[in-house]
């Protein structure tokens, strides 16, 4: 199982520590970094600055919004940046849901999210094979644009940049076992939100028919720290503002997701405290538990345990959002 480190996406400003972080993955022999983008900083800009300061790491997108650019302008911010990184570059992609997709990119969420998502990736696949024009009779994604406000004059074209690989790594975050199914099918790899090494139950029809040296790269928080309780409260944070926050009380695929893992009750507390401007509540009403499974937080001897139970399962990719040197370590350490 290789690790990962992954920085996410901005909050009020730049992380002041993410490029030392990076480096120092690198340094310790991590095999990949990972940026992402929510409705603030975006998932290419950092990681190219990532690259030019390092050397071997992969260097990934966990994810970047579809929503955000057409699948042509995705692929040129992939292959631009696979250039320029040496070969390092992995596509991870995610569609987002309605209140992100709507609210912020001002675009209708697709009536058909698996059809959208294998529109964007067909496209994109065609840019970087740059084996002829890039065209496709889609539903969302058709090349040339074909929709009746259109001029009818697109012209289907190719890629002016040669590729340096065709075969780029495309990874898809999914969380509805449809979607999840679909990826295994048409996609590279996996990024699963939360993974629980104690509840594979979960994905396993999802996950039938895996394909040869197919990725699956969850994250997890990791902070080597005596009091486990505490180190728990940053993800108690995160799921809370996940659960109850990025979703509509109608439509929520983390909140929907939290429920298939055995907390349906829990994920619907969380979203009503945090809808209802109660986010403390929110945070504090998420399960330790729940939280505890899906992260490695405590003592060096405790994440040693537990990260067993993470290499006896499928994860090929463990992408950790671990906030200091010393816990990166302590991870190298117990995983060489």
């Amino acid at each position: 199982m290789r690790l990962g480190l992954a920085l996410g996406y901005w909050g009020r400003g730049p992380g002041p520590d993410h490029l030392a972080l990076a480096q120092e993955a690198e340094r310790l022999g991590y095999d990949s970094v990972w940026t992402a983008e929510a409705w603030g900083s975006d998932a290419f800009t950092p990681l190219t600055w990532i690259a030019a300061h390092t050397s071997r790491i992969r260097l990934g997108t966990a994810i970047a919004q579809m929503a955000a650019r057409s699948p042509t302008a995705t692929a040129m911010h992939a292959l631009t940046l696979d250039h320029l990184s040496g070969g390092r570059m992995t596509l991870g992609l995610g569609l987002s849901g309605p209140q992100v997709v709507e609210g912020w990119y001002g675009r209708p969420f697709p009536a058909s999210p698996l059809t959208a998502t294998r529109e964007y990736v067909d496209v994109i696949r065609q840019v970087l094979r740059r084996e002829a024009p890039v065209s496709l009779d889609g539903r969302f994604h058709s090349h040339p644009y074909a929709g009746a406000d259109g001029t009818g004059l697109g012209k289907a074209l190719r890629s002016i940049t040669h590729p340096l690989r065709a075969d780029l790594p495309l990874l898809l975050g999914a969380e509805g076992p449809k979607n999840i199914a679909q990826t295994t099918r048409i996609a590279d790899g996996w990024l699963p939100l939360y993974w629980s090494p104690t509840r594979t139950d979960v994905y396993v029809a999802s996950l039938a028919a895996l394909p040869e040296n197919f990725v699956i790269a969850p994250m997890a928080r990791a902070k080597v720290c005596d009091d486990v309780a505490e180190g728990l409260l940053p993800v108690k944070a995160m799921l809370g503002f996940y659960i109850g926050g990025m979703g509509h009380a109608a439509r929520n695929f983390h909140a929907d997701l939290m429920a298939r893992m055995g907390y349906e009750e829990e994920a619907r507390r969380i979203q009503e405290l945090f809808l209802a401007g109660r986010r403390q509540e929110a945070v504090l009403a998420v399960p330790d538990a729940f939280a505890d499974e899906i992260s490695l937080i405590g003592p060096r001897e405790r994440i040693a345990e537990r990260l067993d139970l993470w290499r006896e399962g499928p994860v090929t990719d463990l992408l950790l959002t671990a906030p200091d040197p010393h816990t990166l370590r302590v991870l190298a350490e117990l995983n060489s």
